[in-house]
């Protein structure tokens, strides 16, 4: 038995990212308004010296303002109807291989823990880890995420991991498509890049990891 690790967005979910397939779709219900969008812009504007390049992952004050159960339940209605339909097919494949292995698989991603949680619903995956986004008597703020599994990282989230299911992270097996997942490639025992960035494609290459393409047979 093995710890495996899935990372979402890229890797499970086809571009574009599960978080703005689901802005979209709050959209399209009529779920965002002027108090989302004006606090998503200030968000931008307000962290930007912070976070620089990577304040759009860090901003999740879209939902600010909305209860969180029922985020979680939309949440919940999106996945099933509209992103599990387009998962990639290879990647999901190896997935329920690794589950039909005995092996233990979790998904760890940047995306809000209640995305990540629906979707390991979906496909049957016990352990996920997202961002924690910032609630306040039970609704969501516009403050950054008091956790935020991205880059580097994901080292610490997968180490808990590993420690929870008693499993050696050396002896783990990671799927990403970024060179953001490089650096938990590093620390596991083998690694499979998912459709690769350009940057993780030459890194896989010199490090031997496994490349599974977009459009390999499931």
């Amino acid at each position: 038995m093995r710890l495996v690790i899935f990372d979402i967005d890229g890797t499970l979910v086809p571009s574009p990212s599960s978080e703005a397939r689901f802005a979209r779709y709050l959209w399209q219900i009529r779920a965002l308004g002027p108090r989302q969008l004006l606090a998503f812009a200030w968000f931008t504007l307000r962290y930007l010296p912070r976070f620089g390049k990577h304040v759009m992952q860090k901003n999740k004050a879209y939902l600010s303002g909305h209860d969180y159960g029922y985020i979680v339940d939309t949440a919940r209605r999106f996945v099933a109807d509209v992103l599990v339909p387009t998962l990639h097919a290879p990647a999901v494949e190896r997935l329920k291989a690794h589950q039909a292995a005995g092996d233990t698989v979790v998904l760890l991603s940047g995306t809000p823990q209640f995305l990540a949680d629906a979707l390991g619903e979906a496909l049957g995956v016990e352990f996920c880890v997202g961002a924690a986004c910032s609630t306040e008597s039970g609704r969501f703020t516009s403050a950054p995420p008091r956790r935020h599994p991205y880059g580097p990282t994901k080292i610490d989230a997968a180490e808990t991991l590993a420690s929870q299911a008693r499993l050696p992270l050396a002896e783990a097996v990671a799927f990403g498509d970024s060179i953001n997942d490089a650096y938990l490639f590093r620390v596991v025992g083998e690694a499979v890049a998912v459709a690769p960035d350009r940057k993780l494609s030459a890194e896989a290459a010199g490090a031997g990891w496994e490349v599974l393409d977009r459009h390999a047979k499931a």
